[in-house]
């Protein structure tokens, strides 16, 4: 099964062709060709179990799966070993975020210092992020001390500062309510502003909703467009 994404650029950002992973002898799926434009949000959905998370795990090379022939942004590259160059292009973020016991700006900022940034830099690229998530106010909060909703939000804009290709996001919505889950969706259509794709697998009824993005469902190990 295979899943074409509209793009805004002639060279799509992410393409694969024979994409498949096993646990011993049981199949989870077996995609033939995934195709994602530049400056896109898909929404993945399916059942529990259906494979959502090994799926962006192993677009983001945490896991290993079989692929017949990769390319992203034109060039070819495999699974095993996963590149170097696309550890720093293509970021997931888990269903439950780990943290740092510092404060949300020394999280937020921690990919960009592991990356050899300058100060001065990273100063203000996580200023910019603190903003556009809205945590500014808490930047010198300790992790422990946030609510469900603050921790998702600091989540995000440490990915987001990163300025990946591609944004991998499991379930963003997941364990919270009211305006928290309110404040997460509102942060998402944003993301792709500037260039960068995101693949979010969710069963948020209000994210599966959102305007301009691309369904897609994993069911019996193949991909069908909603």
């Amino acid at each position: 099964m295979s899943i074409d994404v509209p793009i805004q650029s002639m060279t799509p950002l992410l393409e694969l062709q024979g994409l498949r992973k096993l646990y011993g002898d049981r199949l989870l799926f077996d995609i033939d060709h995934l195709r994602v434009g530049t400056g896109v949000a898909i929404i993945l959905t399916g059942a529990n179990g259906a494979g959502k998370s090994t799926l962006l795990r192993v677009l983001a090379g945490l896991e290993s799966a079989e692929l017949d022939e990769g390319r992203f942004c034109g060039t070819h590259f495999t699974l095993s070993p996963y590149p170097r160059d696309l550890r720093t292009r293509i970021v997931y973020m888990h269903q439950h975020p780990v943290m740092f016991s510092t404060s949300v700006e020394h999280n937020i900022g921690y990919g960009l210092a592991a990356r050899g940034l300058a100060r001065e830099q990273i100063r203000e690229r996580v200023e910019d992020a603190m903003a556009w998530a809205g945590v500014g106010h808490l930047r010198n909060t300790p992790p422990g001390r946030l609510s469900g909703g603050e921790k998702q939000r600091v989540a995000l804009a440490r990915a987001k500062v990163l300025e990946p290709r591609l944004l991998l996001l499991d379930e963003p919505t997941s364990n919270l309510d009211g305006p928290a889950r309110e404040q997460v969706i509102a942060l998402v259509p944003s993301l792709t502003a500037t260039g960068s794709s995101v693949i979010i697998a969710c069963h948020d009824r209000d994210l599966i909703g959102l305007p301009d993005v691309q369904r897609v469902k994993l069911r019996d190990g193949g991909l069908l467009v909603r």
